[in-house]
């Protein structure tokens, strides 16, 4: 899980310019990526291309469909690559009322498996680049200022620095 968020993290750095976000911003915060006790260290790869979104959402200021879920482990050079238990996501996405669903286009034998019931109300679109991803998960930044990340100042009584909340709309 700690490399994939890793070179998620890397790659919206990379990506930064075409999300329309200046260098100066990534400068201007801490990122700290908490997940919970309970993930199965296999688990991890598979949340590359869902952590990206997350973050390529937070700097742009642009929101993520919320009837959009993705897998696929994400290479340095924005690749999406194949990744395990796509009948088993597929079918808890479409259970969750998930309508469009992004897979690695190199599971297309995993997708061509699933139950048709399941097939017919999903929307399964594969991909093979994180471009590809953001294209279909983000929605375009809201109208007036976008809120992104903001720094934060050092406390000046020397305690820790708090961390702000920013919830989804």
């Amino acid at each position: 899980m700690k490399e994939s968020a890793e070179a998620a993290w890397s790659l919206v750095r990379a990506k930064a310019p075409t999300l329309g976000v200046g260098p100066e911003a990534f400068q201007a915060v801490d990122v700290h990526l908490h997940v919970p006790a309970g993930a199965v260290p296999k688990d991890g790869p598979s949340a590359g291309v869902a952590i990206a979104t997350a973050l390529a959402s937070l700097f742009s200021g642009r929101p993520v469909r919320h009837d959009v879920a993705a897998t696929g482990e994400l290479t340095l050079r924005g690749h999406v690559l194949p990744v395990g238990g796509i009948k088993e996501k597929l079918i808890a996405a479409e259970r969750a009322g998930i309508r469009l669903v992004l897979v690695p286009a190199r599971n297309a034998a995993d997708v061509a498996e699933l139950p048709e019931e399941v097939r017919r109300k999903l929307e399964i679109r594969l991909v093979n680049t994180v471009d590809a991803v953001f294209e279909a998960a983000l929605l375009p930044a809201p109208a007036g200022p976008a809120e992104r990340p903001q720094p934060r100042r050092a406390p000046s009584d020397g305690a820790a620095p708090r961390s702000a909340a920013r919830s989804a709309p």
